[in-house]
């Protein structure tokens, strides 16, 4: 008989158990980085986040599990519903505290619900998922929410669930022997604006050296970090990750962290930080306490994709939205939610609302295609 219950703490769980109910290396959804991020301060009632990770157990057995989350607001999840959240208030009800199957302050798509390789997975992913809404109507929650779910996580999801995409922009590995190669794929206006601004970072006199997180000590780390806050807080924004995170993620994943670094001297002046697995590279956060023209996408971009490239990597994800990333090679992909809200009528208006959405969004990426950097072939 398969049991479920339900975790305050992701260190409640064994670590070698999660990881190997995990589909692939992801570095997001290993039991490390969700751990460091739980360990180090980051999931706070404080924040809006408080731990509430799935277990499925046969014969005391782990069997299958889900990152979850009770929040407390909508801040760190990166598919907006601020809107439905105003709606349902303001017909008096409490849209907060609500459920989420993600992957806290990260906007990556992953496995959600893991359910190792075997004939039983799809029994078991629909298992975790009536497991969430259960949970929505034991506690008289508003909602449950998926983000950035794969496909193989999609059908799990019953009619009850709201269906919600959106863009992102990836730079997909064509094989490309180095960098050269890959600006000779792009049209020529694209091209040389590369070059331009690759060349302004050249002339500022910079030192870059892309970094495994094995490499760097405590004091590398805590000159990262102090540019990643200090950034977030220029521009307003709440820097969420503590430095024992920062310190934790090098622990826990080693290599599988990597920084593209920018030195003035002995001084870290810029950084952008990246996880990677064996396909797949993911930029996360830049930081940078000089103004230098074209830094920005030399540390955020174009050392990703030189890295990627000499790695063999076949995907680098950079993070959510942005279009300016179309005219640096990269092209837009869909991201796929899912939304379970525990009231018929406010559910059916959502739907509907979803639903033009739907046809706004597929007129937008239309476009994007039209707009294509590469040249023609």
């Amino acid at each position: 008989m398969i049991c479920a219950s339900f975790h305050d703490s992701i260190a409640d769980l064994p670590a070698a158990e999660w990881d190997a109910l995990c589909p692939d290396d992801n570095p997001f959804l290993s039991h490390g980085f969700l751990a460091a991020l739980e360990s180090s301060g980051c999931i706070r009632d404080d924040y809006g986040w408080r731990a509430h990770h799935i277990a499925l157990r046969e014969d005391d057995r782990l069997v299958a599990a889900a990152p979850f989350y009770i929040k407390g607001n909508s801040h760190g999840e990166f598919v907006f519903d601020w809107s439905w959240a105003g709606a349902w208030e303001r017909a008096g009800g409490d849209y907060y505290p609500k459920l989420l199957n993600a992957v806290p302050y990260s906007p990556v798509t992953g496995a959600r619900l893991l359910v190792g390789t075997h004939d039983e997975a799809e029994l078991r992913r629909r298992a975790l998922v009536t497991a969430m809404r259960a949970q929505v109507d034991r506690y008289n929650l508003s909602s449950a929410h998926a983000n950035f779910l794969t496909e193989a996580d999609l059908p799990a999801y019953d009619e009850h669930w709201l269906e919600r995409s959106d863009i992102q922009f990836h730079w997909p590995n064509r094989g490309y022997a180095d960098f050269d190669a890959f600006l000779g794929a792009l049209n020529h206006k694209k091209r040389k604006n590369i070059r331009q601004e690759r060349n302004q970072v050249t002339r500022s006199g910079l030192r870059l050296e892309m970094r495994g997180g094995s490499t760097l000590s405590a004091s590398h780390w805590h000159e990262i970090h102090q540019l990643y806050t200090a950034t977030f807080d220029a521009k307003g924004n709440h820097a969420a990750l503590t430095e024992a995170f920062f310190v934790a993620l090098g622990q826990n994943l080693g290599d599988r962290v990597q920084v593209a670094l920018a030195f003035n001297g002995p001084t870290i002046v810029a950084m952008a930080l990246f996880l990677r697995s064996r396909n797949v590279l993911y930029g996360r956060y830049w930081g940078a306490s000089v103004d230098i023209p074209g830094l920005h996408f030399e540390l955020c971009y174009y050392q990703g994709i030189a890295y990627a490239i000499a790695q063999g990597i076949e995907r680098f994800e950079p993070g959510a939205q942005g279009e300016h990333k179309l005219a640096r090679g990269f092209l837009p992909v869909r991201t796929h939610s899912r939304h379970y809200l525990a009231d018929e009528g406010f559910r059916d208006a959502v739907r509907q609302a979803l639903r033009r959405e739907s046809i706004h969004l597929d007129a937008y990426a239309a476009d994007l295609m039209e707009h294509s950097p590469y040249a023609e072939r």
